[in-house]
């Protein structure tokens, strides 16, 4: 109700009454109130309303929120898509260009009112919509050149800026852990590669058995000479 009787406007007291509830430990609690305050915030800047960044980011951590419950996830994208609605070049209003109250749009808000019960309600707040855009045209049906004069600074009406994508952020390289276990098995492996096992080739074996021979001839001679 705070949001559809505050609806485009920013006032600061509506908000000041959705702002606790945005913290409740309820649940669909807490997706009406991100829900109302995307509907008092829809056509507003920064310049308006110095509050609307400090909700556009609510909106956008609790969106990317892996530990965030589905319910209240649900409310803060379709707030984001209330603040952006017509891009965003509609509002929310249940009354005519001529101030006569708008059926179609009473009847999509308290249908809207009951997304909490049942989600695909949600698309009556369409009704609800009202383009603010001027388009001017002739008797041709063709735009003329038209130029207006606006005495007020180009910030009061500006667009709120466009989110920015995520960026990403370099990889940094991070050294391996080596377990002193693992060190030691590569020394020792590299230790007995870099000595390999002696082998006897066969001339060199017949020459020790030769050499052992005649070792062997002369300890029998110096024990015939004794």
């Amino acid at each position: 109700s705070s949001g559809i009787n505050a609806e485009y406007g920013g006032m600061k007291e509506a908000l000041s009454i959705l702002e606790p509830m945005i913290n409740d430990p309820v649940n669909y609690v807490r997706q009406g109130a991100l829900l109302a305050s995307a509907m008092v915030l829809v056509q507003q800047n920064e310049h308006m309303c110095p509050k609307l960044k400090t909700f556009k980011d609510l909106f956008s951590k609790t969106m990317s929120d892996k530990h965030e419950d589905v319910m209240v996830k649900f409310g803060a994208i379709l707030a984001q898509g209330i603040i952006n609605a017509g891009g965003r070049n509609c509002t929310v209003s249940m009354r005519t260009q001529y101030g006569h109250t708008n059926v179609p749009s009473v009847v999509g808000l308290l249908v809207f009112t009951h997304t909490w019960f049942w989600f695909p309600l949600s698309h009556f707040l369409c009704l609800a919509f009202q383009p603010t855009y001027l388009i001017g045209l002739n008797k041709d049906l063709k735009m003329p050149v038209m130029k207006f004069k606006s005495c007020a600074k180009p910030s009061t009406y500006a667009y709120p800026p466009l989110l920015e994508p995520p960026k990403e952020k370099e990889k940094e390289k991070v050294s391996t852990a080596v377990l002193s276990t693992t060190a030691k098995k590569a020394a020792k492996s590299k230790s007995s590669s870099a000595t390999p096992m002696e082998v006897d080739t066969p001339a060199a074996a017949d020459k020790k058995a030769e050499e052992k021979k005649e070792e062997k001839k002369e300890e029998n001679k110096e024990e015939k000479k004794e």
